[in-house]
This record gives structure tokens, sequence and C-alpha cells, in this order.
């Protein structure tokens, strides 16, 4: 009796088992296709962090596809010459998301030396390529974006100004590059200082000019007053004539 519910406990648990493997492609199936590539997951969403630089991801999302390889890429985008001018080197990664916009991509290097010369040959190939008009192109940080088959430049263009690089460098112990950080910081300091305190002696300058002028003016505009209220001037030959007789009326009467 016992080995007869032994047997029914084994195949009512092999059943369930059966029933949860079933299950995992219909449930699971999206975060596996994200997850079982990338580097770096979330801890929140369980997603590349890759996805969620995608504008509106939590939307796009449902339809992005990562890859770490060119031939991931061109099952989902098709054959793009452009495509093969992209070494997937160690770390590099990408996500593919369809927008009402076009299709974008971003391809994201290990280091900012991978992803510039990435950008000189996409450039290089996309300037070859009869197919450059249907391709918007944009390096931001170490991503190297695309959007293809865009509707129009201008929507193209708002589609890639949605994707932010927004990743830092955390040193676990002293920074190696604090010395040149405090000697730039330094250097623009003083720049600035020096631009400002030469901005400073420039309005100084022409300030004093300015009020100079303008009492140089109040004074000629009193001096001419006063002129108008003479009883006379000399004729002694333009030059004024000493009034030792006191012949002459005085020129301010008493």
């Amino acid at each position: 009796m016992q080995v007869i519910r032994d047997i029914y406990g084994s195949r009512r648990f092999a059943t369930l088992i059966l029933f949860a493997l079933l299950l995992l492609p219909s449930t699971g199936a999206f975060s596996q296709q994200l997850t079982a590539k990338g580097q770096e997951i979330s801890d929140s969403e369980g997603l590349p962090v890759l996805v969620k630089h995608l504008p509106d991801w939590e939307n796009a999302k449902n339809s992005a596809v990562f890859a770490n390889n060119v031939s991931d890429l061109k099952k989902t985008l098709g054959e793009r010459a452009v495509l093969d001018a992209i070494d997937f080197e160690t770390g590099t990664e990408a996500v593919t998301a369809a927008y009402p916009q076009g299709k974008l991509l971003i391809i994201e290097f290990p280091t900012p030396q991978g992803s510039a010369n990435a950008d000189a040959l996409i450039q290089q190939k996309l300037a070859n390529s009869p197919q450059s008009s249907q391709v918007v192109y944009r390096r931001i940080g170490n991503y190297n974006a695309f959007v293809f088959d865009s509707v129009d430049q201008t929507s193209a263009e708002s589609l890639l100004d949605g994707v932010k690089y927004e990743k830092s460098v955390q040193w676990l112990g002293e920074n190696p590059f604090e010395q040149q950080r405090k000697e730039r910081a330094f250097i623009f300091h003083f720049r600035d200082l020096f631009v400002a305190i030469a901005i400073w002696i420039i309005l100084g300058l022409g300030l004093s000019a300015l009020a100079g002028l303008g009492v140089g003016y109040l004074y000629f505009l009193f001096r001419e007053k006063q002129r108008a209220h003479l009883t006379r001037f000399s004729d002694a030959g333009g030059m004024t004539r000493l009034n030792l007789d006191d012949l002459s009326e005085p020129m301010f009467p008493k």
C-alpha cells in the first residue's frame, strides 16, 4: 500500500514539474531573453540596466530585444550595412526597441575608447552607404545610438534626445585621478577669476569714462548758464580786459 502511495506521489510531483516547465516559456520568456545575456542587472526589475535607458522604457521593454552580437541584431533589425561596422568586444551590449518614430538601437561599449573607435567606423560606413538617409545616428556618452526607418529627421532626433547616459564611475579606494581633477579645477577656477577681474576692470573704465563725460557736460551747461547772465565781455582783441581803471562795467554786477 505504501509503495502505491509513493508511486502516486512521485507521479503527481512529476506532473507538477512538467506543468511548471510548460508554463515557463509563456510567462518568463521575456525576462530570460533580457537577463540571460546582460552583465548589469537591475535589482528592482531584474532587467539589464541598458534596457532602462530606453525612452519610455516601461512600455518599450515589452518589445525590447537584448543582444551582445551582430547576428542577434540582424535577426531583429534585418540586414543593415552599418551593423557590420560594430565590433562586439567583451562587455559590449545592445538593446533595440520599436517606437512610432522608428526602430531605436542603443549599443553600449565598456570603454570610451571603444565607443570612439566604433563612432569613427560608423561615420565612415554611413558616408558610403546608400541607406544612410534612412538612418539617424548619434554618439551619447559610451552609447552609439541609431534610429532606423525613421518617419522624419526631426522625430528621430527627438527620440535620440530621450536617450540619457547616466552612468558614473565610483572608486572603491582612493581615486587615482584625484590630483588631475584638482589641478583641472584650479585651472578652471583661475580662468574664471581672471575673466571676472578683466570684465570688472573693463566695466570700471567704461563707467568712469561715462561718469566723466556726464560730469563734464553738466559743468559745461552750468558755465553756459553763468555766461548767459554776464553784462558784457571786454572787447580787447578777444582777450579779457583788466578793469584796473574801473572804467568798464563789472561783468558780475554787485
